[in-house]
């Protein structure tokens, strides 16, 4: 099985700072870092390093060689990059000594994918193959349309979060996979507890993935109900770790593991990367992770 990835592909300017710039001040970075990130990109190197045949769809500026190069480094297959003359996407990051983040996006050439680079694409796919997509390019409806069509899966993460836009396109989703936040922002709730007793109820039929941070994550689909718990780490970046955590779940998933061996072995892959600075380069191996898990008898 293959996974179709359209997703988004930035570099990410990562500034280290005391605390965040507040309106009106100018302050220097103690640290700086241009480093390969867009969640779609971390996902499908999340993906790649976890085993998964992994296809990335996108665009880039027709300059930015180099992110090509890095991303087959990382076993990701680019043949579906469109090479155009619209910048490539950007996000400008702050990363505070708590470990926590702020980040401004620039769409750029994520925001340039057209409905017949989908079409040949997913005329391409066979049925059983997954797409994902993350709420960072266009077109999101329309791909899922088609992958309807194509009798392929879809896996969606809807982050940044378009409550609107996710509960119109929920019908053809086969797995939702979003945080404590977005889950609240599409429920309409104001705390975890009520959260997790109000969505299944909300949507009995959709296979719902919630990451809940430290407190683990909890997984919905029809009646069935779990939870797994997460591993105590020091995190240092905590960027990485949502897409670390979809990419080897997913490829956990379709190596036939059941969802609580699936959870409990992307969680330690989470668990890993928010230990290490940067995006894309903290994803850890599969390897890492089978070690990581062994030294904590799961």
């Amino acid at each position: 099985m293959t996974i179709y990835n359209f997703g988004s592909i930035n570099l990410d300017h990562l500034y280290q700072l005391d605390h965040f710039v507040r309106p009106g001040e100018t302050m220097a970075s103690n640290n700086y870092q241009c480093l390969l990130g867009g969640k779609g990109a971390n996902q499908s190197v999340a993906l790649a390093k976890a085993g998964a045949d992994v296809k990335h769809v996108g665009a880039i500026h027709h300059s930015d060689q180099a992110v090509i190069d890095q991303l087959e480094s990382l076993g990701v297959d680019t043949g579906l990059i469109n090479r155009i003359d619209v910048p490539t996407g950007h996000a400008i990051i702050q990363l505070t000594k708590e470990a926590e983040n702020s980040i401004i996006l620039y769409q750029g050439a994520n925001h340039a994918l057209t409905e017949e680079q989908v079409d040949q694409v997913l005329s391409q796919a066979n049925a059983g193959d997954w797409v994902l997509l993350q709420n960072e390019t266009n077109l999101i409806e329309y791909i899922m349309r088609k992958a309807q069509e194509n009798k392929v899966k879809v896996a969606f993460n809807p982050a940044p979060m378009d409550a609107e836009l996710t509960k119109k396109v929920l019908g053809f989703v086969d797995l939702l996979i979003v945080n404590e936040v977005e889950a609240m922002d599409l429920i309409g709730t104001a705390d975890i507890d009520s959260t997790i007793e109000a969505f299944p109820k909300a949507y009995p039929e959709l296979a719902v993935l919630m990451t809940l941070g430290k407190a683990g994550v909890c997984y919905f689909n029809g009646n069935e109900k779990l939870s797994v718990k997460a591993f105590s780490v020091e995190a240092v970046d905590t960027t990485a770790a949502g897409d670390t955590f979809i990419g080897f779940c997913l490829s956990s998933l379709m190596n036939d593991e059941d969802m609580t061996q699936a959870i409990t072995r992307a969680c330690a892959a989470s668990a890993i990367c928010v230990t290490r600075l940067g995006a894309a380069s903290a994803i850890p191996t599969q390897d890492e992770v089978t070690a990581f898990l062994a030294k904590h008898n799961r």
